[in-house]
């Protein structure tokens, strides 16, 4: 089974449509430089959720920080692959 890290960036690809987008841990998603739309992104959330779900947890994307353009998990797809597992790791 894949780690949940390559579940986000296997996610990523997906949504981005496009092969000549390189993307890994330090691909910024949001930003000047982020490779999501808004609408992109929320679909990649909805699929983080349903991945929750397989894994048992309920995955939250909503926090107050979420957007902040400093802490925000949505910075890098490494940021937010270590925010899904660490909530997963706090459900278990």
């Amino acid at each position: 089974m894949e780690s949940e890290a390559e579940d986000v960036l296997e996610q990523v690809r997906l949504l981005l449509e496009d092969d000549s987008v390189a993307v890994n841990r330090d691909t910024a998603l949001i930003g000047e430089h982020g490779v999501m739309d808004s609408m992109s992104l929320v679909e990649l959330c909805l699929r983080l959720e349903d991945r929750a779900v397989v894994l048992g947890f309920e995955f939250d994307w909503t926090s107050e920080t979420a957007m902040s353009q400093g802490r925000s998990m949505f910075r890098t797809i490494g940021s937010l692959q270590d925010e899904f597992d660490s909530q997963q790791k706090r459900a278990t």
